[in-house]
């Protein structure tokens, strides 16, 4: 095909080093290609397929969790930062820098069946359930692109006079929200309207970009990337109810609910593990490796993903078991913020 290959790829486990996290019996797999960046990803539940963009290489690795390995590699999306998939559209969604647009995946072929215009950067993304809409966040063209999934078209562009961070949907409001991240706020979208609703300032967070609702608490979760902070916010207030250190340039959040457990996984390989829940107490921290930026949880089987860039001179997926709390662990002081 012209636009894309799918190479097929052993793989072979590598025993890791336990860290000093609630986390062990860590297995590295071998991915393909180069030992280039890697950038989000995203799981489907239901297919156990685990889609990793492999940023440096421009290709999308497809990981299967259930049998334990690498099911395709598929090529031909420049610069691939965010990768979303959409389980009832049974599709997943790459955001390709290199070319400004978004991709379109066919999960049951594996093969590209559309691209649509991104905007100028487009990152990460959420599917809205209701309008079947997918919302990208367009970070340097400052706006959220809005695309119906129904044609794989781009019916919209919002405003938001800010460098977009992640969106994330939240299913008691009905409402999607955007990390500002040049403006320290988040913003409000009525998707009924594609219209902002508000703009909520975050105090004490400079660079908000990771962002993680949790509807059933209405709590939010925001990483803030310049001054390595979390921030907790009770979405019925909208205020601020903790503030906790991070790992320097915190990035990607991934939740286990019924664990209540909250990932920060940072640029420079810290992760910190937080309670998911109001208090947001810190329960372990601990180097995983460098530019482990990126976690992504099975809430089935509770183990936990890190696509790690260079390890051993190959780009690896480091699966690891969740273990009991930890009784002590040296990590970084806390603070509460109102």
């Amino acid at each position: 095909m012209p636009f894309f290959l799918v190479w097929f790829f052993l793989w072979i486990p590598v025993l890791a080093t336990a860290t000093d996290l609630p986390l062990g019996n860590a297995t590295d797999y071998l991915l393909p290609g180069r030992p280039t960046r890697l950038d989000y990803a995203s799981l489907d539940p239901h297919t156990h397929l685990l889609f990793i963009a492999h940023l440096g290489d421009g290709h999308v690795a497809i990981f299967d969790t259930l049998n334990h390995k690498v099911m395709g590699d598929l090529s031909g999306i420049d610069r691939v930062h965010g990768v979303l998939a959409v389980p009832e559209l049974g599709r997943v969604y790459a955001s390709a820098t290199g070319t400004d647009e978004i991709v379109v995946i066919d999960e049951a072929t594996l093969r590209i069946t559309g691209r649509i215009p991104g905007g100028v950067y487009p990152d990460g993304m959420v599917f809205e359930p209701h309008t079947k809409r997918l919302y990208v966040s367009d970070e340097h063209g400052k706006t959220e692109t809005v695309i119906d999934t129904q044609t794989n078209r781009k019916i919209a562009t919002i405003a938001l006079d800010s460098e977009a961070g992640n969106s994330q949907y939240d299913s008691t409001t009905g409402h999607v929200f955007v990390a500002a991240q040049s403006s320290n706020a988040w913003i409000e979208i009525d998707p009924q309207h594609n219209t902002i609703i508000a703009r909520h300032p975050i105090p004490g967070c400079d660079s908000p970009h990771g962002l993680l609702i949790d509807s059933s608490q209405h709590l939010a979760y925001i990483a803030c990337q310049d001054n390595q902070r979390l921030i907790t916010i009770d979405m019925r207030t909208m205020q601020s109810i903790a503030s906790r250190e991070t790992g320097p340039d915190p990035d990607v959040l991934a939740a286990d609910p019924s664990l209540k457990r909250l990932y920060v996984a940072s640029e420079r390989g810290a992760l910190s593990i937080f309670t998911l829940d109001r208090t947001t107490r810190l329960i372990g921290h601990g180097e995983i490796a460098h530019n482990a930026h990126v976690v992504t949880v099975d809430t089935t089987t509770h183990r936990v993903y890190f696509p790690l860039m260079n390890i051993n001179g190959h780009p690896v997926l480091r699966s690891m078991e969740v273990l009991p709390y930890l009784q002590s662990c040296s990590c970084p002081p806390t603070q509460k913020h109102n």
